[in-house]
């Protein structure tokens, strides 16, 4: 450390807590057992919400936890210890989990949530580092988090013990999640706003359909083929023959056709085959399948064109 000059003397403490940090989670994931799995069994089974608690810095993972369960489709909510002895016990009711969080699981503070647990039946999950400690003593599923050290130079400072907590609730939901089948489309649901969402919101919410589409016949003169690429402003034109999509013609496909381009028809200029995508998948895989110089699809039902989604509207909504 002595040659070391200022800047190198915090990246080697940072490393320091990321390497202490790092190496208490790989222990924690190989201490997960059966109390884990009876912890994701109690949240399977609830039918109420998931409340969680915890004084301090405990406190503090429990809303992020709370949070994460939440926005995975799990109704739950953070309850204040101190707030729940003066009133909001009244928000933990019979047919509720609980999961309460403290390092040493002697955190004073709790007594009045864990005895209002035990006397109306909601089942308590319980995390704390030792294994005699009253808080795991008194729940019904105790998960003890293991005997690592704090980052902190002077071990007082919540930081090991919070990672650990924080990375439990991550995995408990993540658990509930996979045994629930919680798919991204149910995640869209709770995250509408955003990236996130314009990411997962479906082609079919941003097609343009009906009038809106650049259709024509294969046989329609090129004279008019024009007229409808014009008019409907897409640069584009798909081609049908007995109500299905059979080709489509680009600005690509009208410079290859130049030399007598007016005496043609729609079915001589036209590409076959186009690309397209079904209404109901994800305005990301319309953005995946938009390369190169391809900036509209039709979105397709059964071989019909059912609507067209141009790359300014992915732009809109977000997903670019």
């Amino acid at each position: 450390m002595g040659g070391m000059n200022d800047s190198e003397r915090m990246i080697d403490a940072g490393r320091q807590v990321l390497r202490i940090e790092s190496a208490a989670l790989a222990t924690f994931a190989d201490a997960l057992g059966d109390s884990f799995a009876q912890a994701v069994q109690i949240l399977l089974a609830t039918k109420g919400r998931i409340v969680i608690s915890g004084m301090g810095k405990s406190g503090h993972v429990a809303r992020k936890i709370a949070a994460t369960f939440a926005s995975t489709g799990a109704p739950a909510q953070f309850v204040h210890p101190g707030e729940a002895s003066h009133g909001d016990l009244g928000m933990v009711t019979p047919s509720d989990s609980l999961i309460v969080l403290s390092n040493s699981g002697e955190t004073p503070e709790l007594n009045d949530i864990i005895a209002h647990s035990r006397r109306f039946t909601i089942p308590l999950i319980g995390v704390a580092k030792k294994p005699n400690s009253t808080l795991i003593k008194q729940s019904d599923v105790g998960i003890l988090l293991p005997d690592a050290p704090e980052a902190c130079p002077n071990g007082l400072a919540p930081t090991t013990s919070t990672t650990l907590t924080l990375a439990l609730g991550d995995a408990l939901a993540v658990a509930l999640m996979k045994q629930r089948d919680f798919t991204p489309e149910n995640f869209r649901v709770f995250h509408p706003g955003g990236k996130l969402g314009a990411r997962l919101v479906k082609v079919g919410d941003l097609m343009h359909s009906g009038d809106e589409m650049p259709l024509v016949a294969r046989d329609t003169p090129m004279s008019d083929t024009l007229l409808t690429i014009t008019q409907k402003g897409f640069g584009t034109a798909g081609v049908i023959e007995e109500g299905r999509l059979v080709g489509i013609i680009t600005d690509g496909d009208l410079r290859r056709n130049m030399d007598g381009l007016l005496n043609r028809t729609a079915g001589d200029v036209m590409s076959a085959e186009p690309k397209t995508i079904d209404a109901g998948e994800l305005a990301e895989a319309a953005l995946a399948r938009m390369s190169g110089r391809v900036t509209t699809l039709f979105v397709t039902e059964g071989g019909q064109p059912a609507g067209i989604v141009h790359i300014h509207d992915l732009l809109r909504a977000g997903v670019v």
